[in-house]
């Protein structure tokens, strides 16, 4: 990372810290569900039995489980709808204390499950929590990415990354039987993410709002002026900044409808790199490993809950490394190593899968390929598939363009959440090659499509779109490249 004498404030990293929180949370309620998933079903059991003098049937346990697991993902779907309004007209950083909300009493709702014997109420506080993961994720790259500097701008936004996978990760292991995922603990553990809900309170309304939005959206120069002087600390660096916005806005229209922004031709190639990036990334696998890693690893080891939380620390060290490497080695660079070691990670589990029940001792190798496909994963398609819209298109499609990205993958999760354990029995270990599939033709598609974005202005990605209505990218001189 090229740092420079007053690119880190105080303030602006204050700003992305609290900003993170957010996906800490989801992080949590990703990863806490896993381990403690036999002693939930068992409440699920019990509740039913206490209504109706008997025990619920298999296949409707099974079936109410996997709508609970995925009903976050169903919710954070229907969330993402909400982007463009609350981002437009409350701001980045107010809409985020808005929905902030939503986490909270998801949480309550969790937290009371248990005391009211409803798993239906547990259900709808995971519906809840899902509205505010959809809206989260989709509105925290969007403001680190207008507050940061240029030259950091891919790698802040891998902190929203490193904080969901960190969230992911504590999840796991407050969900251990060692820790509060017991009979008697669990619905308190569901509730643990109201104490980085309350911190983003605390801090957030008193860092600045995005001034890119105050700016090219609202109009207020001495407003963003304020803001960027706070963020950046030095005038001579927020005088060039404004300068960049000013032409950024002369360059766009004041708002874009959804149907505009379908139809505009300049919107077509970014939408269509979006669209292939993201679906690449939550159909690689990935998720299924996330959600199901402890079912994956009982049939062959006795401590699979311990082989889990190795999954939650591979993902964050990766993530992690992929906040160092992001201005480096740039976002196609790392996308391209991401898709084809996730596509080869794969083709490798399809084949051990399928000998595993003839040479037992292959389960080793079945573990290290789970861990080389998750830090495949972090190392370009996870972060890199949240952001990279908010790089490709200008200040009024950005929101919209989040909002795409979000339901696209909220709805990859959710339909993985859905279908993988059916579509495991009905496959068997042929599954991956499906993941295999997606990965390659996203490759393909990132190999010939995705320009590098890594160290250019909004504005300067916005024009070679913009005066490549009719031109293949590939043909672009540097538009194009790994340097």
């Amino acid at each position: 990372m090229a740092l420079h004498e007053g690119d880190l404030t105080a303030t602006l990293m204050t700003s992305i810290l609290a900003v993170v929180l957010g996906s800490l949370q989801i992080g949590y309620h990703t990863g806490n569900i896993n381990a403690p998933a036999k002693i939930i079903e068992e409440f699920f059991n019990h509740t039913w039995r206490a209504r109706h003098n008997q025990s619920m049937p298999d296949h409707s346990l099974t079936l109410l489980w996997s709508l609970s697991v995925s009903i976050k993902d169903f919710g954070a779907l229907l969330g993402s709808l909400g982007v463009k309004y609350l981002a437009d007209s409350y701001g980045r950083r107010n809409s985020i204390l808005i929905v902030n909300f939503l986490s909270v009493v998801g949480a309550c709702l969790m937290f009371a499950s248990k005391a009211s014997e409803s798993f239906e109420v547990l259900i709808l506080g995971r519906l809840v929590f899902g509205l505010f993961c959809g809206l989260v994720m989709t509105l925290n790259p969007l403001y680190i990415q207008e507050v940061s500097p240029t030259n950091l701008r891919g790698a802040f936004a891998t902190l929203n990354q490193v904080s969901f996978t960190s969230g992911i990760l504590v999840g796991m292991v407050a969900g251990l039987e060692t820790a509060l995922g017991t009979e008697h603990h669990w619905a308190m553990m569901l509730s643990l993410s109201l104490i980085p809900a309350v911190a983003q309170y605390l801090v957030l309304p008193f860092c600045p709002e995005s001034p890119r939005y105050l700016l090219i959206n609202r109009g207020e120069e001495s407003k963003a002026e304020a803001a960027l002087l706070r963020l950046r600390g030095r005038a001579d660096k927020v005088l060039t900044e404004l300068e960049e916005m000013k032409e950024e806005a002369a360059h766009t229209q004041r708002g874009v409808t959804v149907h505009e922004f379908f139809k505009k031709r300049s919107y077509r190639q970014p939408i269509t790199i979006v669209l292939v990036v993201n679906l690449g990334s939550q159909l690689s696998g990935f998720n299924a490993i996330i959600n199901y890693s402890t079912t994956m690893f009982q049939a062959n080891f006795n401590e699979a809950k311990y082989l889990t939380l190795g999954v939650g620390a591979v993902n964050v060290t990766f993530a992690i490394v992929a906040f160092f490497l992001m201005e480096r080695a740039g976002r196609r660079r790392l996308l391209l190593t991401g898709f084809i070691s996730i596509a080869v990670c794969n083709l490798f589990m399809t084949i051990v899968d399928s000998v595993l029940h003839m040479v037992p001792e292959l389960r080793s190798l079945q573990v290290l390929l789970v861990f080389c496909l998750i830090s495949a994963y972090e190392l370009g398609p996870g972060p890199i598939s949240w952001f990279i819209a908010a790089e490709l298109f200008d200040q009024p499609g950005r929101p919209i363009a989040m909002a795409f990205t979000s339901m696209l993958n909220w709805g990859g999760k959710f339909v993985l959440a859905l279908l993988f354990p059916p579509l495991l029995k009905v496959c068997g270990a042929y599954v991956y090659l499906l993941f295999m599939t997606m990965s390659l033709l996203a490759l393909t598609f990132t190999w010939f499509r995705l320009p590098e974005t890594r160290g250019r202005t909004f504005d300067d990605i916005a024009e070679e779109f913009r005066g490549a209505e009719s031109l293949r990218l590939t043909n672009k001189p540097g538009f194009n490249t790994f340097t």
